[in-house]
């Protein structure tokens, strides 16, 4: 009997793909064990010791020789194990709605995310045994402004019973790779302040192409306990299933012997977060418990075995098939407590669908829980309740959850479909975004100082200064950005007509022309500025001294204004009294400098890095291009990157590229025009993080191209072997191995901001390539580091999108390659920028031609701080508070040497209120909770 010995019955698929795969999956089993890489860096039990990547050899993991993904988990069970235990099962009724995906988030809204919450409310207030949980925040502010008091406060009294729960509490479900840390925690802070009374406590991550360490810090920050996530590669699954790793406590890489910023978090075993494969491993027969897919419905089990409405006549059997997918599960995990969620892509969308699922759920229920011989306790429930339950039994029994440290890239769901090309997809958008994020991030601490400034003057009311208005543009673009972090937005990943560029851009264009540093040290920069003239200089408007400047021509479009560089030394915001800020006067003069131009054979301008130390290394940069498959494979699109045999291919060109020459006062540098990619390599004449390095700026154009993607490749002499550091979301470096015996697109890593190679022969030598968008990095041989440009695909990768990515458009990329030798005495002021470095700049489209900038000199801070400490926000709240982010990095910088003071905690939140008697500050959670 299969309930009485528990055996698992594999799903009949069909046997032809079965044969077509079997052959691959042989080649390839003999390394899966190599295929962790980071991702379970190191695992103990009991007292955990460390678990950083850059500390620990990789720890061999032992696989099945047998691996069929979509099968599920041979796992077998006894029949006793609960004889002394009961089997506590949570079904937690879900709907993941896409902010934007296939339509746009205002579509969705309309046709489905709508009339789910509506159905929510009124079958939860109906049945108090009924429960759900809701994670995006920009979905539910939206429904809730279109309902009216009464179903406001019904809302309230579903949370207060517990009966509905706001998992994580973001604008949006973000996307872990590409994001920055600044998005991640704005979009977290958005969501979190609009719910206020509401704190969450359990994070929910089901869709997401990857998982982030750097999230899970946040997430804690945030006041978070407990997590879930989903999309793991399908050999870490299997590994951590056969480990019963699946519940565990993950570490940051710097909390070797600390569990302080560990978070409690939940891998969902199989392949997917629907039905079919999430009350057990054989998806046959739990598609036959996703009563959405009855007879006479619209949607149907691939399977071909539908479900069976739940009666008197067969409870007792479909009860059973259903426990025991429930105990075969529960095998994969250490605790007789089981989650199993109840959902898809914006299920509950009618109340028919609502009724199907609940109804015959609950006559399963009360059936398993009347019979004391099954030893089971199943209900509805939430994460709460779930993650409740758990600890409880954790306590009781006094276990400890192991610890696991590392990240969860690069995601593959089947066979050598690895998800490493949405790392690059659309780069315009993700250049766009980073603009966005700084651009906000500078309003942000502006708008909080001048409004503290207005109401230091003028009282609470702040005068005549527009607060109100001004309030409102900064939330409108605080959640258009958040509604970019999701993870079919800033990933590429998302119909041509959704065009969320269209929302980023309005926010770009909005106001006049505003320098001023955002940071909190005092440096020296240069500064663009687009005029109508070649003849342009810039003066001090005090004291009438000319300014550096040079003058030089825009190439791309000979109708195009020329431009103007600058360099000026500015203090950050704060402070009282800033002797070296000035206003500028534009004004017209003589003064110009020619570029040279000629044809090159060579197509990489730079050949050698030389130190003022006299140490000389070679880099040459190089163009490739990667196709995809020919044959019946599935193909590159827009998540996956499958290139072709043949592997890359050099950039050929029939004709020697155009080459110009610049050399000024304020920058020198020689720009190569190939057909596809125009490549300039800058050197800056000044002091500073941006004279210590090279700026190299691609525009590429691949409009042209079928099923292409364009990839730059700096060859140097880096002994690096076949390690590398890759940030991620610019918060932390991970080390990365590249791996022979792995397909090449597993090799490929997100880089968000950053990524190095250092060399093993000479120790303090390394190679920095900083970057201002994010897109995939790999360092296939030693010396190399390769990135990914741009992709165009003609073809879907089934995967739901239904299309390529055939939108492509004119990108500029901007990157700063740096050579640094590790020295014992740095300069006291060194500090490594992040990506929002730059001088805000907010550019307006008429010409800036004789513009007097005529603002008062001021910055906030009177002198700089400390180079380990990182105000990455000061952000005004609705009730009249302020609020501001800090970061203290880990390693100091004025010594070279690691800090020796205990990392921070992970509320490093600053919240001022200000009340009768003054103001008052406290230290909250990162949402200011």
């Amino acid at each position: 009997n299969m309930f009485d010995k528990g055996s698992y019955c594999l799903l009949s698929l069909n046997l032809s793909t079965v044969e077509i795969l079997r052959e691959w999956r042989n080649k390839r089993l003999n390394f899966v064990s190599e295929m962790i890489v980071q991702n379970a860096i190191c695992v103990t039990f009991g007292n955990f010791v460390a678990a950083s990547p850059l500390a620990h050899t990789l720890m061999p993991c032992s696989f099945s020789r047998v691996l069929q993904m979509l099968d599920g988990f041979p796992i077998r069970y006894h029949g006793d194990e609960w004889d002394n235990q009961t089997l506590q099962v949570f079904l937690v009724p879900h709907s993941h709605n896409d902010p934007g995906w296939l339509k746009t988030f205002d579509g969705y809204y309309r046709d489905q995310t709508r009339h789910i919450l509506d159905n929510m409310l009124q079958q939860l207030t109906d049945d108090p045994q009924r429960k759900m949980i809701w994670a995006e925040v920009s979905y539910f502010s939206k429904w809730w402004d279109d309902i009216d008091e009464h179903k406001r406060s019904q809302v309230q009294k579903l949370l207060k019973a517990g009966q509905l729960e706001l998992v994580t509490g973001g604008w949006v479900m973000a996307d872990e790779a590409n994001s920055h840390y600044y998005a991640l925690i704005d979009q977290l802070l958005e969501g979190h302040q609009w719910i206020q009374r509401v704190k969450p406590t359990n994070g929910w991550a089901i869709d997401p192409f990857g998982h982030s360490p750097s999230m899970s810090y946040l997430l804690k920050g945030a006041g978070l306990k407990n997590h879930v996530i989903q999309r793991v590669h399908y050999s870490v699954k299997k590994h951590f299933a056969q480990q019963r790793l699946l519940e565990f406590s993950w570490r940051q890489p710097w909390d070797s012997a600390s569990s302080a910023d560990d978070i409690t978090c939940h891998m969902m075993p199989f392949y997917s977060y629907d039905v079919p494969h999430t009350c057990g491993p054989d998806p046959a027969v739990c598609c036959q418990f996703d009563f959405h897919r009855l007879p006479g419905g619209r949607v149907a089990c691939p399977w071909r075995v539908a479900p069976q409405p739940i009666t008197e006549d067969n409870v007792k059997e479909r009860a059973r098939l259903l426990l025991d997918q429930y105990r075969q599960k529960s095998r994969l995990f250490r605790s007789p407590v089981l989650l199993v969620p109840l959902g898809d892509d914006f299920r509950f969308v009618d109340a028919r669908e609502w009724e199907d699922q609940f109804s015959n759920y609950q006559r399963l229920f009360q059936h398993m829980n009347q019979d004391p011989t099954l030893h089971v306790q199943a209900r509805f429930g939430t994460l709460a309740d779930y993650f409740e339950a758990l600890q409880r039994h954790l306590d009781s029994t006094q276990e400890r959850l192991p610890a696991v440290g590392g990240d969860f890239f690069t995601y593959a769901d089947r066979d050598d479909h690895y998800w490493s090309g949405y790392y690059t997809s659309r780069p315009f958008y993700k250049r766009q975004d980073r603009h966005l994020e700084t651009t906000l991030r500078g309003a942000e601490i502006l708008f909080s100082l001048a409004m503290a400034e207005a109401r230091r003057f003028h009282g609470d009311g702040g005068g005549k200064f527009p607060g109100v208005e001004l309030f409102s543009y900064l939330t409108t673009g605080r959640r258009n950005l958040g509604l970019f972090q999701h993870h079919d937005a800033v990933t590429g990943t998302a119909k041509d007509a959704v065009k969320y560029s269209k929302m980023c851009c309005k926010h770009l264009h909005l106001y006049c022309f505003v320098l001023y540093n955002s940071l909190e040290q005092r440096r020296t920069t240069v500064v663009t500025v687009t005029v109508d003239t070649p003849y342009a200089a810039v003066t001090e408007v005090e004291s009438g001294r000319p300014i550096t400047a040079q003058i030089s021509v825009v190439w791309e479009e000979p109708t195009r204004a020329s431009k103007n560089t600058f360099q000026v030394t500015l203090w950050p915001p704060g402070g009282r009294h800033c002797p070296n800020a000035c206003s500028f006067l534009l004004s017209t003069r003589v003064h110009s400098n020619p570029a040279c131009v000629f044809t090159c054979v060579s197509s990489s301008p730079v050949q050698k890095l030389r130190l003022h130390s006299g140490q000389v290394r070679q880099v040459q940069v190089q163009f490739l291009w990667y196709g995809t498959r020919s044959d019946h494979r599935d193909k590159s699109g827009a998540y996956l990157f499958l290139p072709g045999d043949e592997g890359e291919q050099p950039y050929n060109w029939s004709e020697a590229p155009l080459v110009r020459v610049s050399v000024g006062p304020v920058f020198s540098d020689i720009t190569s025009c190939f057909p596809h990619v125009t490549h300039r390599v800058r050197l800056f004449h000044i002091k500073g993080h941006e004279g210590r390095s090279l700026q190299i700026q691609n525009t590429v154009d691949i409009r042209s191209e079928f099923n292409r993607e364009l990839v730059m490749r700096l060859v140097t002499d880096v002994a690096n072997g076949n390690h590398f550091s890759t940030d991620i979301n610019g918060f932390q470096m991970l080390q990365r191995r590249t791996l022979s015996k792995i397909p090449l697109q597993a090799n490929f890593y997100p880089m968000t901001t950053a990524a190095f190679i250092q060399d093993q022969d000479r120790p303090g030598t390394r190679l920095t390539l900083l970057s201002a968008q994010s897109q995939a990095v790999a360092a296939l041989k030693p010396g190399f580091l390769e990135l990914v440009l741009d992709r165009r695909l003609q073809q879907d990768d089934n995967r739901g999108l239904g299309q390529g990515v055939t939108d492509n458009k004119r990108t500029e990329s901007l990157y700063h390659l740096l050579l640094e030798v590790q020295t014992r005495n740095p300069p006291v002021t060194l500090s490594k920028p992040d990506h929002n470095t730059s001088l805000t700049l907010i550019k307006r489209t008429e010409s800036l031609y004789h513009l007097l900038l005529e603002l008062r000199p001021f910055a906030a801070l009177g002198s700089s701080l400390p180079c380990d400490l990182h105000l990455l926000t000061l952000r005004t709240l609705e009730s009249e508070q302020e609020a501001g982010v800090r970061r203290r990095r880990r390693r100091c910088c004025c010594t070279g040497r690691a800090s020796t003071a205990a990392p921070p905690p992970a509320a490093a939140t600053v919240h001022v209120e200000r009340t009768r008697g003054g103001t008052c500050t406290r230290l909250l959670t990162l949402t200011h909770l």
